[in-house]
C-alpha cells in the first residue's frame, strides 16, 4: 500500500467524502461530478457513500455547510474587522485554483429554490451580511442595514467580475469601495483614526 493511500485511509470515511466533495464541486461543479466519481475520488464503495449521505441532493447541502464557516471572533475596531474581510477577499480572488464563490455557483446549478443546498447558501449569505451590520451598528452609522446591503454588494460584485472577466484585482477595487462607503458614513478608516461614526 502507498503511503498515500494509507494516510487517505486513516481519515474518516465520512470527511474523505465532504473532502473529495470539495474538491470534485468546487473545481468541476456540482451538476458534472457524479456519486461514481466521488466515491472514486474518496476510494470508498458508492454503497459506503450512501450509508453516511443518502443522497446526491444531501451531499451538496453537506458540503456547503462544510464550507460555511463563521468569520472568525476579533478584538480589532470594528471598522477594520470589515476592511480585514476585504483584505482577506482580494487574496482569495488572486489565489490560485480561485472557480468563484461555491455558494453563488450552486444557486446557480440547483433551479429548486428549495432544494437543501439554496437553503445553506441563503443562510450564509444572510449571516455574512448580518455580520457586516452587526459591526455597523457598533460603529453608529445611520443606516447599518443599508450599508451592510451595499458592502455586501461589493463583496458578490468583486467575486463576479474576477470570475467571469478574469479580474482578480476586483477584489482590492471592491476593498476601496467599502473604505468609500465608510467614510460617508462618517467611519474613519485610516490609520488612527476613531474608528466611529463622526456626527
Amino acid at each position: 500500500m502507498t503511503t498515500r493511500k494509507a494516510e487517505k485511509q486513516r481519515v474518516p470515511v465520512r470527511q474523505r467524502i465532504l473532502q473529495s466533495c470539495d474538491q470534485l464541486f468546487y473545481q468541476q461543479g456540482i451538476q458534472a461530478v457524479g456519486v461514481d466519481a466521488i466515491s472514486a475520488h474518496a476510494g470508498i464503495s458508492k454503497r459506503t457513500l450512501y450509508n453516511h449521505f443518502p443522497s446526491k441532493d444531501a451531499l451538496i447541502a453537506a458540503y456547503l455547510a462544510r464550507r460555511a464557516s463563521p468569520v472568525p471572533d476579533s478584538d480589532a475596531p470594528p471598522d477594520q474587522q470589515i476592511l480585514k474581510a476585504f483584505d482577506w477577499l482580494g487574496r482569495w480572488l488572486e489565489s490560485d485554483g480561485f472557480r468563484g464563490c461555491p455558494f453563488a455557483n450552486a444557486a446557480a446549478e440547483l433551479a429548486d429554490p428549495a432544494h437543501p443546498a439554496r437553503r445553506v447558501a441563503a443562510a450564509y449569505k444572510g449571516e455574512r451580511q448580518a455580520w457586516f451590520e452587526a459591526q455597523l451598528e457598533r460603529l453608529g452609522v445611520p443606516d447599518p442595514g443599508l450599508l451592510a446591503l451595499q458592502l455586501m454588494v461589493l463583496v458578490e460584485g468583486a467575486i463576479t467580475t474576477a470570475l467571469v472577466q478574469g479580474r482578480p484585482e476586483a477584489g482590492r477595487a471592491a476593498g476601496e469601495a467599502a473604505k468609500t462607503l465608510l467614510r460617508a458614513a462618517g467611519v474613519a478608516t485610516e490609520p488612527g483614526g476613531e474608528g466611529q461614526a463622526g456626527g
